[in-house]
């Protein structure tokens, strides 16, 4: 059969995006780590202005030393394991100190490979919750017998719920989370598939078998991580305890004195 000029015009121009969408897809596929974190490196010898009761511990996991920031208090009523999100660092994220020292709660935040200066790259979604245990190993043994809270917020809930399957804490804080990097793909990359995401982690998944307590915590003006993600968590879990910021986004929600009077009244129970 005879092909028209238009319509091999046609077929090459279909074969070119084809290729062009195949060409996409690999670069997702090896680039994810420079799409999901944003980190912000920090000199070897950087001071942390912080009081003396906050000191700079290290985590050594293989291939890599990761750095952390831990305020010890005199006789602390537990420990809150803090899981920052997908940018900045410690200088960004350890704030609100005063907040858990009123609370009488150590706090523990790392900082993952590559951000601050903690050394090594991420590689892999399995790689990331090894880290994150290895820390909560090093951590945990100081707190027997202790309140020990595990907290993430917007990339670190997913590593947080995972890590509290495990350990079964006896509060599990969610601060800003998505159901799983996969839904939260599909809203905003819906041409992207599944496949291809190498860090799909399911806090849903994980949720479902935590026993302890749960606090889900979202801005209801987030436009990055949709409160329904929220909303969708707590259908998993029905017990869950809920605290919705109406005035708070994704990156302020910390700032708003609704998000610290329902935490702190969360840590005192």
């Amino acid at each position: 059969m005879k092909v028209a000029g238009w319509q091999r015009g046609l077929l090459r121009a279909a074969a070119g995006v084809l290729v062009l969408y195949a060409a996409v897809i690999a670069a997702l596929w090896w680039g994810q780590e420079r799409l999901l974190f944003h980190p912000q490196k920090l000199a070897a010898g950087h001071h942390y202005e912080q009081r003396a009761d906050v000191h700079e511990v290290w985590v050594d996991v293989p291939g890599a030393r990761l750095n952390a920031l831990h305020l010890r208090l005199p006789r602390p009523d537990g420990v809150v394991f803090f899981l920052h999100g997908n940018a900045g660092s410690l200088q960004t994220w350890f704030i609100n100190v005063d907040f858990y020292r009123r609370l009488n709660f150590d706090l523990f935040m790392l900082d993952y490979r590559g951000f601050g200066k903690s050394s090594g790259r991420i590689e892999s979604e399995a790689q990331l919750h090894a880290d994150v245990r290895a820390a909560w190993a090093q951590v945990a043994p100081q707190y027997a017998g202790l309140r020990r809270v595990i907290f993430g917020r917007s990339l670190g809930s997913g590593l947080a719920a995972a890590l509290a399957a495990q350990v079964q804490p006896e509060l599990t804080v969610l601060v800003s989370p998505y159901s799983s990097v996969a839904a939260l793909s599909h809203e905003h990359y819906p041409w992207v598939p599944d496949a291809v995401l190498r860090y799909p982690l399911r806090t849903d998944d994980a949720l479902r078998r935590l026993q302890g307590r749960v606090l889900l915590v979202h801005g209801l003006r987030d436009t990055l991580i949709a409160p329904e993600h929220s909303e969708r968590l707590r259908a998993l879990v029905p017990s869950a305890e809920w605290l919705p910021v109406p005035d708070a986004g994704h990156d302020d929600i910390h700032n708003h004195a609704a998000y610290l009077d329902g935490l702190g009244a969360a840590l005192r129970r």
